[in-house]
């Protein structure tokens, strides 16, 4: 998953709004988001490549999600990043303790970028950055740390949090805020040590490639009543399927 834009407010009934698109070879084959197992399991994507996930969600209202760290320098780790996410869901650690954890083991991972939260707590960590917490607001996470103003975070960014109060009942305009294909000017390109023409190329949120792209958009909104959508795309950039789904949050006694 290569761009996570998302609302944070843990005093508000909806917590959490979030919108991400996961870039990646169309080649690797991956499942859609669905119940690993009920109710206990994650609601989650699978990369069945690795057997992990880049974003999950508990009925217990907790969440993570993962993407690469932009690092053509740095080798890939022994294990999946994507066991992450995953393994914060089955858990009980907090948020804190967690992201603690994962730094502390970091170089078993390839360059990563981990959000974990659940209703009060929100914590970022990275295998180039300590574990610190989430200030309430909007935020943008892509392949730099988070809230690093690349292009494609900062117009997501603002793009949702001029949206103001959104519905349960309409995922429509977040769709739409994320399937912005328009590539950033040279001048706004972000160095990373990949060169101009890969800088470009995947500059817009939305990419579009042949071999590389957006595969899909996954929406969030965690309140007591939670529900999480989610599009697919072909190389084209068609959609191929839409997916939605309805939870109650499960209260732990």
């Amino acid at each position: 998953m290569c761009l996570i834009v998302f609302k944070f407010t843990p005093d508000a009934q909806r917590y959490l709004l979030l919108a991400a698109n996961r870039d990646e070879f169309h080649e690797r084959p991956a499942r859609v988001m669905g119940w690993w197992s009920w109710p206990r399991g994650a609601l989650a994507g699978r990369d069945e490549k690795g057997g992990g996930t880049w974003l999950a969600l508990g009925r217990d209202g907790r969440w993570a999600a993962v993407t690469n760290f932009r690092d053509p320098r740095a080798g890939g780790g022994r294990r999946s990043r994507g066991e992450l996410p995953v393994e914060f869901i089955a858990g009980e650690r907090s948020p804190e303790r967690f992201s603690g954890d994962v730094h502390a083991r970091r170089d078993a991972y390839g360059p990563f970028n981990l959000l974990v939260g659940q209703r009060d707590s929100l914590w970022y960590v990275s295998s180039h950055a300590g574990p610190s917490p989430v200030e309430p607001g909007v935020h943008a996470l892509s392949n730099g740390l988070l809230d690093e103003p690349w292009p494609k975070s900062r117009r997501a960014a603002k793009a949702l949090g001029g949206l103001g109060e959104l519905g349960p009942a309409d995922p429509q305009r977040l769709f739409e805020l994320m399937n912005d294909r328009q590539p950033a000017d040279d001048d706004e390109l972000p160095e990373t040590g990949v060169g101009t023409e890969l800088e470009r190329f995947l500059s817009p949120p939305f990419i579009v490639g042949e071999r590389y792209g957006t595969r899909c958009t996954t929406l969030v909104s965690l309140a007591g009543r939670s529900w999480a959508a989610e599009r697919s795309f072909d190389p084209a950039g068609s959609v191929q399927a839409e997916l939605r789904y309805g939870f109650d949050r499960e209260f732990s006694p």
